[in-house]
């Protein structure tokens, strides 16, 4: 696909055919789940796709202590009156925009709870504090993220939350591709970049190393920028690859070996 992007459009190329389903999805009020490892795209994907809609965007990162209040509103003190204050979710619908949930499987459980009215027919969210019900406006849409890797049985996406979303999987992309995003981003030379891709594939190849994940297309931009701004590349390699992926000191000196063999 065409790699220019307009210059109010965040950046994102294609992989497949996710910008029709996401712009289909948002058409007939559907909600949207997206699939994959971490820094592969998945949330530069939702900002692009909200430009392109012209939709205000609500990004919350989920994490242990999230809960439905954090979502939905809550009373503050302010200037010593109370007054109800709108949380991400409940602006969201109200303005018809887009509510994005990145890891959504990292939110505490009362916020699925709330999440299922806005996930089938009834398209509503009830705010208990003030005794609202609001039904989501046609332009309101709910999207959501998680990395299957990081799943286990105590943060796991229920069955019954998971099939009341539209899903669509990421996953890197192929080494052409990933050349040309990282050189896009960080005005590194394709030339250059190539040697930064083959060291990703040969890191994300590896088994038996402890990694949680292989390297991220994020990873790999920071240290083509830092490249890029004359850093010697063992450097460079070493605070936006090997640094961030382990603290391991076997994990390090394999991946250390491995540069050397991309880069001797």
């Amino acid at each position: 696909m065409n790699m220019q992007a307009s210059p109010t459009l965040p950046f994102y190329h294609p992989t497949g055919r996710e910008c029709e389903l996401f712009e289909t999805a948002y058409k007939n009020g559907l909600p949207l789940l997206l699939k994959g490892p971490t820094g592969c795209g998945k949330t530069r994907f939702v900002e692009h796709m909200a430009a392109r809609l012209g939709k205000p965007i609500y990004t919350v990162a989920c994490h242990d202590d999230l809960s439905a209040a954090d979502l939905i509103g809550r009373y503050l003190l302010k200037g010593g009156e109370t007054v109800w204050v709108d949380g991400p979710l409940t602006r969201a619908v109200r303005e018809g925009g887009i509510c994005y949930l990145d890891e959504v499987v990292e939110a505490r459980k009362d916020v699925t709870v709330v999440l299922h009215p806005l996930t089938d027919t009834r398209r509503t969210l009830m705010i208990d504090r003030t005794g609202e019900e609001l039904v989501a406006p046609r332009e309101f849409m709910l999207v959501a993220s998680y990395n299957p890797g990081y799943q286990n049985v105590l943060k796991r996406l229920k069955p019954s939350t998971r099939q009341r979303f539209l899903s669509i999987s990421f996953d890197f992309p192929d080494a052409e591709t990933e050349i040309a995003v990282v050189a896009r981003e960080s005005r590194l030379e394709p030339a250059r970049v190539a040697p930064l891709v083959r060291l990703a594939q040969s890191i994300r190849n590896l088994s038996g190393m402890d990694l949680e994940e292989g390297v991220s297309t994020r990873l790999l931009t920071y240290a083509a920028t830092l490249i890029a701004g004359s850093m010697a590349i063992e450097q460079a390699l070493e605070a936006a690859i090997i640094e961030p992926l382990s603290d391991e000191p076997d994990v390090q000196r394999a991946l250390r070996d491995l540069v050397a063999t991309i880069y001797g």
